[in-house]
């Protein structure tokens, strides 16, 4: 199914194709059941403990020149127990909650099979590329957890990159590495800080927003070309967008025509 004018979509990773928050929240209860049952804290502690750690990870900033994301992710455990509960730092049970919480989300990354079947067919008509924001370690492993890799033609991790989304740069980079032009192509996130103002900033063709939420805030900025409820409605955008391309040639037409 291609569609005239559009040749390739870039894919955003997290809560676009895979539901990364839903993993991290079956993680986040492995670790308080870990914490009440084999080291006998209370539930309301385990669940500051857990809450501390999920607010340092949103506020995280990651440089990994000077330190690599296990030990900084180990870190925010230490911290969090030591916060909570005080006394002596515990290294080795801060250790122990981030490798379960890790390994456990890791383990409900998938990529569902009806989404696996879109992408097989878009990749019949389209290139397909998968753009990711963050470390390159942590994205890798969810890459691999997921198996993703056949239904692409491209992967992309920003912390590989010089810049991340929403620069230009690296939008231009995966134009760059499938061989088109930014107005060939379009961008699907859940993200509208990096995603979608990624693929403006960019130029690219269009950019479609993934909010399943679907309460969309009166003045939303940036303004997507097209939001969607669900990544499995992507096709039918792309048929939208090839029927506005066809109408706007064939206006054209007529308009050197007369």
């Amino acid at each position: 199914m291609g569609v005239h004018g559009v040749k390739a979509v870039f894919f955003d990773l997290d809560n676009t194709l895979v539901d990364t928050a839903a993993a991290g929240r079956r993680a986040i209860e492995e670790v308080i059941n870990a914490l009440q049952s084999k080291h006998h804290y209370s539930e309301g502690e385990a669940r500051v403990i857990c809450d501390k750690v999920q607010a340092k990870l949103l506020k995280e900033c990651h440089d990994p020149s000077k330190m690599c994301i296990t030990d900084l992710r180990i870190s925010h455990w230490e911290e969090a127990i030591q916060e909570t509960i005080g006394g002596e730092v515990n290294r080795n049970l801060a250790a122990e909650c981030y490798f379960l919480w890790k390994t456990t989300r890791l383990q409900h990354l998938t990529l569902a099979e009806d989404t696996r079947g879109m992408l097989t067919e878009l990749r019949k008509g389209f290139r397909l590329l998968l753009l990711t924001n963050g470390d390159k370690q942590t994205q890798r492993e969810k890459i691999e957890a997921c198996a993703c890799q056949p239904y692409f033609d491209a992967i992309v991790v920003g912390g590989e990159q010089k810049e991340e989304k929403p620069a230009p740069s690296i939008f231009h980079y995966c134009c760059d590495l499938l061989g088109v032009q930014p107005t060939e192509c379009v961008m699907v996130g859940d993200s509208l800080d990096t995603d979608i103002q990624g693929g403006l900033n960019a130029g690219l063709k269009a950019t479609v927003w993934l909010n399943k939420a679907m309460t969309t805030p009166v003045d939303i900025s940036p303004v997507p070309h097209y939001i969607i409820s669900s990544v499995l409605d992507l096709p039918a955008v792309l048929q939208k967008i090839g029927h506005k391309i066809n109408a706007k040639l064939g206006a054209d037409h007529m308009a050197s025509n007369n």
